[in-house]
C-alpha cells in the first residue's frame, strides 16, 4: 500500500504543522496582551502631550517653530513602520499598498522619496521598490525604547528643519480591535494650524490656554514639539506592535483550523483506500477458494 504509506507520511506533516501553529498561536495571544497594555499606557501621555502642543502653538502666535512652516523642499519624508517577522496575515501588505500609493503620488507631482524604515519588512520593500532609505531601526524586540527610534527618525526632521523635505508622512497600522487593524498614512510635518485647532477641540477646551514660559517661551516650544513629533512615532510604533499579534494570533488560528481539516480529509481518503485494499483482497480470496473448489 503506497498510496496509504504516503497518506500517512502527508498526514504525520500536517500534525506536525498545527502543533507548530497551535503554538504560535498561543504566544501571540500572551503577547497580543501585553502589547495592548504598553499601548494603552502610552495613550495617555500622547494625548496629554497632543493637547499641550496644540495649546501652545496657538498661544504664543509670535513665534512659530520650523515644524510649523511650509518650505518647498524637492522630496517627502515616509517614516514606514513595519513588523521585523512574518506571519501575520496581510498586515504589512496592507500597509505598504498604502505606501505604494504614496510613492506614486509622490513621484507624480515631480518629488523624490527619503524614507526612514522601522521594520525589516519596510527595510526590504523599500530597497526592493528603489525608494531612498536613509535610516533605520530594525530588530526592536518587544519592548522597544525611545532612544532606539530618536536617532533615525531625527534624520528626517533635520532634513525638513534645512528645508531638503516638503512633508513628512508617518505610515503604521492603527489597533481597532482584535480583528480589525486600519493601514493609516498620516501627515507628521508640518504642523498645520488647522490640526493644531483640531487638538483644541478634540481636548474638549475649546480655547488655548495662556502660558507663563520658564526660561522662555521658544526654548519651551522647541523642546515640547521635539517631544510631541518623537510621542507620535513611538505610539505609532506601540499600535503597530499591538496590531502585529493580533494579526498573527488570527492568522495563526486559522492555520490551525485548516490544518485540522485537512488531517480530516486525508484520513477519510486514508480509511477509503484501505477499505478499498481490504476489499479487493477479501475478493481475491473469495474468488481462490471458488475455484479451488469448482
Amino acid at each position: 500500500m503506497a498510496a496509504g504509506k504516503e497518506l500517512r507520511t502527508k498526514i504525520k506533516s500536517v500534525e506536525n504543522t498545527k502543533k507548530i501553529t497551535k503554538a504560535m498561536e498561543m504566544i501571540s495571544v500572551s503577547k497580543m496582551r501585553k502589547a495592548q497594555e504598553r499601548m494603552r499606557a502610552a495613550r495617555p501621555y500622547s494625548t496629554k502631550i497632543r493637547s499641550i502642543a496644540a495649546n501652545l502653538g496657538q498661544a504664543n502666535p509670535e513665534y512659530v517653530h520650523d515644524f510649523m512652516k511650509i518650505n518647498g523642499g524637492k522630496s517627502v519624508g515616509l517614516i514606514v513602520v513595519t513588523t521585523d517577522k512574518g506571519l501575520c496575515g496581510g498586515l504589512n501588505t496592507n500597509l505598504l499598498r498604502q505606501v505604494t500609493a504614496k510613492l506614486r503620488e509622490t513621484q507624480t507631482a515631480g518629488k523624490t522619496t527619503q524614507a526612514v524604515a522601522i521594520g525589516n519588512k519596510g527595510l526590504g520593500f523599500l530597497n526592493r521598490v528603489g525608494a531612498k532609505v536613509v535610516s533605520q531601526a530594525v530588530h526592536l524586540g518587544d519592548r522597544p525604547h525611545l532612544d532606539k527610534l530618536i536617532g533615525p527618525v531625527k534624520v528626517l526632521l533635520d532634513a525638513y528643519v534645512k528645508g531638503e523635505i516638503s512633508e513628512v508622512h508617518l505610515c503604521y497600522n492603527k489597533f481597532v480591535s482584535t480583528m480589525k487593524q486600519d493601514p493609516v498614512v498620516e501627515q507628521l510635518l508640518p504642523l498645520s494650524s488647522a490640526k493644531m485647532e483640531a487638538e483644541t477641540r478634540a481636548d474638549g477646551s475649546g480655547h488655548a490656554w495662556d502660558y507663563i514660559y520658564e526660561p522662555d517661551a521658544q526654548t519651551v516650544i522647541d523642546e515640547l514639539l521635539v517631544r510631541y513629533v518623537e510621542a507620535l512615532v513611538f505610539q505609532a510604533l506601540a499600535e503597530n506592535m499591538a496590531s502585529e499579534h493580533a494579526a498573527r494570533m488570527v492568522a495563526m488560528k486559522a492555520a490551525t483550523d485548516n490544518a485540522g481539516n485537512v488531517i480530516a480529509e486525508l484520513k477519510l481518503i486514508y480509511n477509503k483506500t484501505r477499505q478499498a485494499a481490504i476489499t479487493k483482497e477479501l475478493s481475491e480470496i473469495v474468488s481462490g477458494a471458488a475455484a479451488i473448489s469448482s
